[in-house]
């Protein structure tokens, strides 16, 4: 019979903070037959279940709960020493991120750069995606570290701000030039639980505009390209477009909505993983904001 390791009640936490033995599986890069030899071999060791069915997700049982909470702190106590011995040199495994399109087109390939340079042995894997499902891709164990769009405040997160980006309402130089967009053409807007929603809703509001239709797109770049071929007027983040306003093929169309939009580094509360705290304390030093190239037509 197999002695208990430390590989085990590693299987243990994810398969508990994941709630299944695939998704347990995919974390730790094996498979699921793999995952379930693994929790057979220390329930065979130590006598007893360690996790039940509930619906679709495992769950510990009392004993499973209280051996995870037990151990947790000695096995990342253990890990915490390895790789501070070695200055976090020979750190290895895999870091889920995620991201939010504006932070992917500033500070991200930074972040990305200083890993692959400093910690070689880090495999990342990054997904984009809105603030609202990487908040909860966060909290559910899916996502290790995630860029938000804030402030976000919740009790199971801990927060590094990262910098705000300002906005720009723009269209195309010809709809620009000839006024009245909200009349004749359509507004676009990042779906409702967008930052860019609310302030564009504020602001159409704040000028008395009453736009023909407000279309939503759930990709800024696709926003930006929509509004280049003169289809609307939308509210955009400006380290998006500066090189489009810089070559002419957007225009501001009306003065520069007031609201920032701000943005986040994100981890779990409980998370302890060195690794990942690591990596985490590394984004919290980021800036997402860049220094403008243009003069500001619109100040106010």
């Amino acid at each position: 019979m197999k002695r208990i390791a430390l590989f085990h009640l590693e299987t243990l936490m994810w398969i508990d903070r994941l709630g299944t033995f695939a998704g347990a599986a995919q974390r730790l890069n094996t498979t699921q037959p793999a995952i379930s030899a693994r929790v057979r071999e220390i329930e065979e060791q130590l006598g007893v279940p360690l996790f039940q069915r509930d619906g679709r997700r495992m769950v510990l049982t009392a004993r499973g709960r209280r051996l995870v909470q037990d151990c947790e702190p000695l096995r990342q106590g253990l890990e915490r020493v390895l790789l501070g011995a070695s200055d976090f040199a020979g750190a290895s495994g895999t870091v889920r991120i995620g991201s939010g399109e504006i932070a992917a087109a500033t500070c991200l390939p930074d972040f990305i750069g200083t890993i692959e340079r400093e910690r070689p042995g880090v495999t990342l894997e990054i997904e984009l995606d809105l603030t609202a499902r990487l908040l909860q891709q966060l909290l559910s164990g899916t996502r290790d570290i995630v860029f938000l769009a804030g402030p976000v405040t919740s009790p199971g997160l801990r927060t590094a701000p990262i910098g705000a980006v300002e906005l720009v309402w723009a269209a195309s130089p010809a709809v620009a030039s000839a006024g009245g967009f909200a009349e004749s053409l359509p507004v676009w807007s990042l779906p409702d639980h967008s930052p860019l929603h609310g302030v564009t809703l504020t602001t159409l509001d704040q000028h008395r505009i009453t736009p023909r239709a407000l279309n939503t797109c759930n990709n800024v770049r696709m926003l930006i390209e929509i509004v280049a071929r003169g289809e609307g007027a939308a509210v955009l983040p400006e380290t998006m477009v500066l090189d489009e306003l810089a070559r002419g093929t957007l225009a501001e169309v009306l003065p520069r909505p007031k609201q920032k939009v701000h943005f986040e580094a994100a981890v779990r509360t409980r998370e302890q993983d060195p690794l990942i705290l690591d990596l985490f304390e590394r984004a919290a030093l980021l800036s997402i904001e860049k220094r403008l190239v243009m003069e500001k037509p619109w100040e106010i």
